[in-house]
């Protein structure tokens, strides 16, 4: 029996951090970063002391919530800059990106906004855009991209798919990947060849700063 009790101790940790995990993951994706974290504890049904003990700052909560989106924007980069087909490994991350986004809101705050709970993100966010940059590249000697795109078209992309986040995550999801396709049948080579216009110039567009208190 003595043994016993320090193991419930641990299975009752473990079960709170999951539920912790879990809860932050809902509340973050649907309501995004500036969620506060008490209602991360009012959804996990713990007290904010339980939740703190295993998360104490936003900033862990945040990194350990978003761990498998993490890796998987990870994964999308790496498999991209691997394709032997530049113009195929574009339209695969761009892809995975707006799915990503549109699974969680949390998710596409910390690629759009500079919060300072995200700051670990910054260095991934930063990766995937020169990744976007270098596939961009390959694909325009290829003759499979448009000339006239640049890296900021991408972030007014992502700023214009943020507009999903009114519908339901079904219906966002399957508009994402509609975005998604429009977004990359537009930017293919072949409208220049059919003798289109020259895009307007692009805007300098950067990540936002977060509004409101977090």
């Amino acid at each position: 029996m003595p043994g016993r009790l320090p193991q419930l101790v641990r299975s009752d940790a473990r079960d709170n951090r999951a539920r912790i995990l879990d809860a932050a993951r809902a509340v973050f994706g649907e309501q995004g970063l500036g969620a506060p974290v008490r209602e991360v504890a009012r959804h996990a049904e713990v007290g904010p002391a339980t939740l703190y003990r295993h998360f104490p700052t936003k900033q862990a909560l945040i990194a350990a919530a978003f761990a498998e989106q993490r890796r998987a924007c990870h994964a999308a980069v790496r498999d991209a800059l691997a394709d032997p087909d530049p113009w195929h490994g574009f339209q695969g991350l761009v892809e995975e990106i707006c799915e990503l986004h549109a699974r969680s809101r949390g998710f596409a705050d910390i690629f759009m906004t500079t919060y300072p709970e995200a700051a670990d993100f910054t260095a991934d966010r930063e990766r995937t855009v020169r990744a976007v940059g270098e596939l961009a590249r390959r694909a325009q000697e290829a003759g499979r991209l448009r000339s006239g795109f640049v890296v900021d078209d991408l972030i007014l992309m992502f700023m214009a798919h943020r507009g999903l986040y009114d519908a339901p995550v079904p219906a966002r999801l399957v508009a994402s990947r509609r975005f998604a396709a429009y977004v990359i049948e537009a930017l293919r080579a072949a409208p220049e060849r059919d003798g289109s216009p020259p895009l307007p110039p692009a805007p300098h567009l950067r990540v936002a700063e977060p509004s409101g208190t977090v």
